[in-house]
């Protein structure tokens, strides 16, 4: 499956290149030391040759049981679509990612003192305790796999030739003189939103050709953590939405099929980064796009057949009294009549 959304990239992404370079995959830093219970800030970063441009990373690293990965980060990411999001597999000991950069990724710009060639940030812990005597150091590695692909920018899916680099760790036996959380002061530091977004309606082609949305954005200090997205129904369909429970906001990737196929909800999608910073995005569908959903069609039928019931009820029981009115008074006429020709006989 990934394999297919990656050759997506590469029909959107299309640059013709009339020779083929190399990139180089790397970790910042190559060499470390870290105490125990420390954690360390591991970046994966690309560097391609003069004149080469890439748009597809397809990552597959593998660590040492010696130390833990606990977080990663894309916020500086130089990926700006994610075929598939970073994920640890503490099982296998693996870190999975894909993603592509639209018109290609050729490098830092000449003379940019700033490493703005990151992929992920991975965060490392080492263990806090260490059962036995052992060696003063422990060597943790973490190494790409072979599966490790980067793809270059020429609408074929040229596989680029690719130089990786690892990271050799030294764990020390103890801990440090305090608490050496490089993560930790990152987040903690982070107090600005993600960036702004917008939420795009479209038709993701299957058999029913259902509407879903797509989203995405980015948060240069922590990175985005996850989304969440809620459905709220129109105030002007409410009508249609008698007994509907106001659903809870859930966490939802993009694309993210809309539960109210009918558009009659009002959507968010919230944004929060790693410090719990967020941003709200809103789509309104216009008029033209809504439509009345098939259930709630049913509904207007019942409420439309129960009030021409009750009309036609309404209708007979007013019938019915005037009726009874109009003999009673009648009687009253004729009652009336009677004692009146009574009353001249007597008189005669």
């Amino acid at each position: 499956m990934k394999g297919k959304i990656i050759g997506g990239f590469l029909v959107m992404f299309t640059m013709s290149a009339a020779q083929v370079y190399g990139a180089t995959l790397y970790m910042d830093p190559n060499n470390a030391e870290l105490a125990r219970g420390d954690t360390l800030k591991v970046s994966v970063r690309l560097d391609t040759d003069e004149g080469e441009c890439v748009n597809v990373v397809d990552g597959v690293l593998s660590y040492s049981e010696n130390i833990q990965p606990v977080d990663i980060s894309r916020g500086a990411s130089i990926l700006s679509m994610w075929v598939e999001e970073p994920v640890i597999d503490t099982t296998n000991r693996t870190i999975t990612f894909a993603g592509g950069i639209p018109n290609g990724y050729c490098g830092r710009i000449a003379g940019d003192p700033r490493l703005t060639n990151v992929v992920v940030d991975l965060l490392f812990q080492s263990p806090g305790f260490v059962i036995g005597a052992g060696s003063a150091t422990n060597t943790a590695e973490i190494v790409f796999a072979k599966q490790t692909q980067v793809l270059l920018n020429d609408g074929k899916g040229t596989k680029a030739p690719l130089t990786a680099y690892g990271s050799n760790i030294e764990l020390l036996k103890n801990a440090g003189s305090s608490i050496n959380n490089e993560w930790g002061d990152i987040v903690g530091a982070d107090d600005i939103n993600p960036e702004e977004f917008s939420i795009t309606l479209a038709r993701i082609p299957d058999e029913h050709s259902r509407y879903s949305i797509i989203f995405n954005t980015t948060d240069k200090q922590s990175g985005i953590d996850h989304y969440e997205v809620i459905e709220e129904p129109m105030v002007e369909a409410n009508l249609f939405n008698w007994g509907r429970e106001d659903a809870p906001w859930k966490d939802v990737k993009s694309p993210y099929q809309l539960k109210d196929q009918s558009l009659n909800s009002i959507i968010r999608v919230k944004a929060i980064d790693k410090a719990g910073n967020e941003y709200i995005a809103v789509y309104v569908p216009e008029t033209a796009q809504r439509t009345i959903a098939t259930e709630t069609k049913i509904m207007v039928a019942v409420i439309a057949g129960v009030v021409g019931v009750l009309v036609m009820v309404v209708l007979l029981l007013t019938f019915i009294t005037w009726r009874r009115r109009h003999k009673e008074r009648k009687k009253l006429v004729e009652k009336k009549h009677e004692d009146d020709t009574i009353k001249i006989d007597d008189i005669e």
